[in-house]
């Protein structure tokens, strides 16, 4: 019989009730053991076998869970992740992990200093999509990239009530869906060698970018970022040119609708997405195929934090990413500030 992960969920939100809880309890290799939140009825209902807590003392208290979730607003997540990991547990951080690269950094080194798992939730890298783009960057579909898009916008003209359209809580797009395609970005290419960005404030009354466009800079490749409130008609998820052809992908995975409908990982459709598009010299001729998208499997996240602390195998988001990720994100602020393209830092030790 395969081990199970008994994990501690920190927030039953937006973000803990669509993206973790369903996700872990059917990722087939964790457990969702313990749930922390002052929702007390509506979590029991939802998951009954789950032991309900008043507060993250109480989680950390519980001596038979040694990996956490941190699902809570943006500006907590520093101060949670490090008391967790102070207190000898293991931590899942959802986006952003923190709200700079110092703060990241600090968990970095204090994970590795502890022996500890410090994991960004950057659960698109399990996007149907993406796996389908790095199977063919891996395959040498594409050759040499030489320019990649990609595109993660809305139509949301109306600013509504929650704190991720706050300063407070580190709302916006750029610490909302920025760390989406940043992570992406860096999972394919690496560190970049500098950042550009702009930054703007859209809808009437917005206190909070709403729209971002970040380039960052390789050696041989450019890469655009763009994310906005306001795309009632949205352009390609990614569109991505090489040296032997291109890809597009239109449509957005379609995991995070599901799992709002309600669907679960293993639900009959659930992660079954759109074809995508490949044209490509094919014996000196251009040829252009339909590509089928493989299935999104945001489990697959889950079961590798499992497969990491039951079985040893290297987690797939290493910390030094979660860093380059806000490190990023620190350029974009800056340089929209400061209207210049800005270099990518030398890095400092995790350990």
């Amino acid at each position: 019989m395969t081990a199970v992960l008994k994990l501690g969920l920190m927030g039953y939100g937006f973000a803990g009730t669509t993206f973790h809880a369903p996700v872990i309890a059917h990722s087939g290799r964790t457990a969702l053991s313990v749930i922390a939140t002052s929702q007390a009825e509506r979590a029991r209902a939802d998951y009954p076998q789950a032991r309900i807590v008043a507060d993250f003392e109480a989680l950390l208290a519980c001596d038979d869970i040694n990996c956490v979730v941190i699902a809570t607003p943006n500006d907590t997540h520093f101060a949670l992740a490090r008391q967790a990991l102070l207190a000898g547990k293991h931590v899942v951080v959802d986006k952003p992990v923190t709200l700079s690269s110092a703060e990241a950094l600090t968990l970095a080194q204090l994970a590795a200093a502890r022996g500890l798992l410090f994991a960004p939730f950057h659960n698109r890298r399990w996007d149907g999509d993406f796996l389908t783009l790095r199977a063919l960057i891996s395959a040498g579909r594409l050759g040499r990239i030489t320019h990649y898009t990609s595109h993660f916008d809305r139509f949301r003209p109306q600013i509504p009530q929650r704190w991720r359209e706050q300063a407070a809580y580190g709302g916006g797009l750029l610490f909302d869906l920025g760390p989406h395609l940043i992570d992406q970005a860096v999972a394919l290419f690496g560190a970049p060698q500098s950042v550009s960005a702009t930054l703007r404030e859209q809808r009437d009354g917005a206190e909070v970018p709403d729209y971002l466009h970040l380039q960052l800079s390789y050696p041989q490749c450019e890469v655009v970022l763009h994310a906005s409130a306001l795309a009632a008609l949205a352009p390609p998820r990614f569109r991505v040119h090489g040296v032997n052809g291109s890809f597009v992908s239109e449509t957005l995975d379609v995991q995070e609708d599901q799992l709002k409908a309600g669907l679960r990982p293993g639900d009959a459709g659930f992660g079954k997405n759109l074809p995508s598009r490949l044209r490509t010299l094919l014996d000196g001729r251009e040829t252009e195929e339909v590509v089928p998208t493989q299935d999104g499997d945001y489990a697959g996240f889950y079961r590798a934090v499992a497969d990491t602390l039951l079985g040893g195998q290297p987690f797939p988001i290493s910390a030094q990413d979660a860093v380059d990720v806000m490190t990023i994100i620190d350029l974009a602020i800056q340089s929209h500030a400061s209207g210049r393209r800005l270099p990518f830092p030398a890095r400092q030790a995790l350990t």
